[in-house]
């Protein structure tokens, strides 16, 4: 189901109202059978596997904590093979078995193995993760285990972050399904107000970019230098509105009932380097990747390396050097079962390894030509390096194949002119001139939004607007989004990963 849809919009109220009717302790109930609805109107033999993965890490946790020493860890090892080699049967493993039958091709042998003709579970990357955020927790002393099967399925299936996020930790969110919340009209308010800004986001700005994105990358040979560009920025906004858009709609919806999803992401286009960019993007995953991935990675690589230098770089640049590479590495390989995907994380970790490795001397030369005393100088310059490399690593995850990477970079380069037609050809990108204008217009609108929230948060500014001036900018909005918006029930981007 999805937010964007007719059925969503009757689902929502219908099952919070319930949430607030029914008695505290049938409210798991509600919420499990919700989700479970929820999940099964995309494809409904898939919330077996759904299930799967809930038995095993239910009964792992419980047997981790009764355990000590080796069979404590055997049981976490267990656990997580047996949960992710539920995620490579149904992502990964039709990758690399092409992959393999393209190596024996090239070697001349004639035994392929033959690929599985099953569909990717919606989500399965996001609860998948979920869950092994729990038993890992689990095992570290930070969470008791959940006895209660329902509460814990309900933790891995709660409808609003179920299948794109943000990814929960235990600790979070858990023990919010053993508390009573009651009817508040501030959460309500504020809830409703956060899935509008999401849905505005999504099928105003998002869905309208779709348009000019995709008309440039299927058809990458045919466009001009600056059309490329355009859309690779266009992207840039397209996929953060799309996935931000999802993320706010969830911790709207989860907060009308009282609960408080983690927030996923805090303007990551005003970020100065890509190591910031990257505590503002997804949080929920990138948190997720630094605590189970790159900590631990950190950790066993120190324990290897002394304190010596290696081509005038000391361990610590090397220690983190290596767990970035495997961290974003890995980040690609979760984004999807394609090389494309690979390169892309391989690319953000070769941004962080540089830009670590560049700080000092950098701050030297800051310092030395007098930069220092311009911040706002530096900042700017940081801003537009650093959206500059992301969008340039967004080819990469937005084209389908290599070669369609390599048409899309050598056209940013050799297809240039300057002519009247050039230009109305690369900026029109499949849109007519309303559609450009409504695009141009919402982006604007987003930009100033997020300025503004840099300094004091827009709904407390409202807020203390008469109820007049409030609910006319509330009616105003809700028009835009009517107007403005395409209803077309498109799925978000997150939803394939």
């Amino acid at each position: 189901m999805l937010f964007n849809s007719i059925e969503f919009l009757l689902f929502f109220p219908i099952v919070t109202f319930l949430y607030f009717a029914l008695p505290f302790r049938y409210r798991w109930f509600l919420l499990l059978t919700a989700s479970c609805i929820f999940y099964m109107a995309f494809v409904p033999v898939y919330i077996l596997i759904l299930a799967i993965t809930i038995l095993i890490d239910y009964f792992a946790a419980i047997y981790i904590d009764r355990s000590e020493g080796k069979r404590k860890k055997i049981y976490l090892i267990l656990s997580i093979i047996s949960t992710c080699l539920v995620l490579f049967v149904f992502k990964y493993f039709n990758f690399f078995i092409t992959n393999i039958n393209d190596i024996a091709a090239f070697l001349g042998l004639n035994y392929p193995f033959h690929i599985l003709h099953i569909i990717l579970p919606i989500g399965l990357s996001f609860h998948t993760f979920q869950s092994l955020s729990y038993v890992i927790e689990v095992y570290r002393g930070h969470q008791k285990p959940e006895h209660h099967f329902g509460i814990y399925s309900l933790y891995v299936m709660f409808y609003p972050q179920l299948v794109a996020g943000p990814i929960e930790r235990p600790q979070n969110l858990l023990h919010q399904f053993h508390q009573e919340h009651h009817f508040n009209y501030t959460d309500v308010s504020q809830g409703l107000k956060r899935m509008a800004w999401g849905m505005f986001k999504k099928i105003v700005i998002a869905d309208r970019l779709a348009i000019a994105v995709n008309y440039v990358y299927n058809n990458p040979g045919e466009q001009t230098s600056l059309a490329i560009i355009l859309a690779t920025i266009f992207f840039a906004f397209q996929i953060y509105c799309d996935f931000s858009g999802y993320s706010d709609i969830a911790i709207g919806a989860a907060r009308v009932m009282g609960i408080r999803l983690m927030n996923n992401f805090d303007r990551p286009y005003f970020s100065a380097t890509v190591a910031e960019f990257w505590t503002r993007w997804h949080i929920s995953l990138s948190s997720w990747l630094r605590d189970y991935l790159f900590l631990p990675l950190a950790y066993f690589f120190s324990r290897k390396l002394k304190k010596e230098s290696y081509f005038r770089m000391d361990s610590n640049q090397i220690i983190y050097a290596l767990a970035t590479m495997i961290t974003f590495t890995l980040c690609g390989l979760w984004h999807g079962a394609a090389w494309t995907y690979v390169i892309w994380g391989i690319l953000n970790g070769i941004y962080l390894v540089t830009g670590n490795i560049l700080k000092k001397p950098k701050n030297r030369f800051f310092k030395k030509t007098g930069l220092k005393k311009f911040p706002g100088l530096i900042y700017t310059q940081g801003l537009l390096v650093t959206f500059g490399l992301i969008c340039f690593s967004w080819i990469f995850f937005r084209a389908r194949t290599f070669e369609e990477v390599g048409t899309l970079i050598s056209g940013l380069f050799n297809r240039w002119e300057f002519s009247g037609d050039y230009f109305q050809r690369s900026l029109l990108l499949g849109l007519d001139a309303k559609g450009l204008v409504t695009v141009i217009l919402a982006i604007f609108i987003l930009v100033v939004f997020d300025i503004m929230q840099t300094r004091k948060p827009i709904q407390l500014m409202i807020q203390k607007q008469p109820p007049l001036v409030r609910w006319a900018v509330y009616f105003v909005f809700i028009n835009v989004i009517f107007i403005m918006g395409i209803f077309g029930g498109t799925e978000f981007i997150y939803f394939q990963f």
